[in-house]
């Protein structure tokens, strides 16, 4: 028996890294794509090689989210293509300048294509997904959404937004028939590193994972219907303690009056 057909997955960030192996493995599990990235050149040439490979269709969408302009296109195309099934949301910058030695203009950059864009884009992608009943987003964050001191503090913050943003929306959406998947890849093989001026060859072995498995592990975490996969944490039940432990705060987190440890001295 046929299976039905899972519909577009449109991907920012995606001429290259974990946007194209994310490219790759969802036109081979039968899915139509639309590729959102700024490099003409290299997201026409996926495209291209993906649809001779797959036979699915692709189209590139060449587009800078850092530019309103851009972002626009993106989002009217979300909002009128009612054949978008899913939106994986991986177009990021990083870097690990400490405060001290980083560029503010640059880290406003970095809060628009991190924050802003994915925000943006899931605002004009969740409507028509719940007059449909049927949708996912997958957002791709980073470990430092929950380990801010690893890296620069914008770019840890701006993850944390992710990482937020997207358990916000698991909670609102949930009886409405969309998904949402939070993705929390630790350390990976691609250009991220020398994009944000730390050359990989600097970085631990044995702390660096493939991209292609980060890719395969966070794909069946979404076919389990995980809301946040950590492909690197070996310790799930230390994730499942974290998450019980805030999840026990949220009632006692508001109060009319003050904690005992604050109250004044008699």
């Amino acid at each position: 028996m046929a299976q039905p057909h899972p519909g577009t997955a449109l991907i920012t960030g995606a001429s290259a890294g974990i946007g194209a192996i994310y490219a790759e493995k969802l036109a081979q599990r039968g899915y139509d794509l639309i590729l959102v990235a700024r490099n003409h050149e290299r997201l026409n040439a996926l495209a291209g090689s993906i649809s001779t490979r797959t036979g699915r269709s692709v189209k590139a969408m060449p587009s800078d989210l850092n530019d309103r302009a851009g972002l626009a296109l993106v989002e009217q195309q979300l909002r009128t293509d009612s054949g978008i099934t899913l939106l994986v949301n991986n177009a990021g910058m990083g870097t690990h300048t400490p405060l001290l030695h980083s560029d503010i203009d640059q880290m406003s950059r970095m809060i628009d294509l991190n924050v802003m864009a994915p925000m943006r884009l899931a605002y004009a992608a969740v409507p028509g997904f719940v007059a449909r009943g049927r949708g996912a987003i997958i957002n791709i964050a980073s470990i430092v959404a929950i380990s801010p001191e690893t890296l620069n503090g914008v770019y840890g913050a701006s993850k944390a937004f992710v990482l937020a943003f997207s358990q916000s929306l698991q909670h609102e959406l949930a009886d409405k028939g969309v998904q949402v998947q939070a993705v929390l890849p630790g350390a990976t093989a691609t250009d991220f590193w020398a994009a944000g001026g730390l050359p990989l060859e600097k970085l631990d072995a044995r702390i660096v994972m493939n991209p292609e498995d980060l890719v395969d592990a966070a794909l069946l975490g979404f076919a389990r219907g995980e809301k946040v996969t950590i492909p690197s944490l070996h310790a799930q039940e230390k994730w499942d303690a974290y998450e019980t432990a805030r999840r026990a705060m949220a009632g006692q987190l508001s109060s009319n009056t003050v904690a005992r440890r604050y109250a004044a001295a008699p």
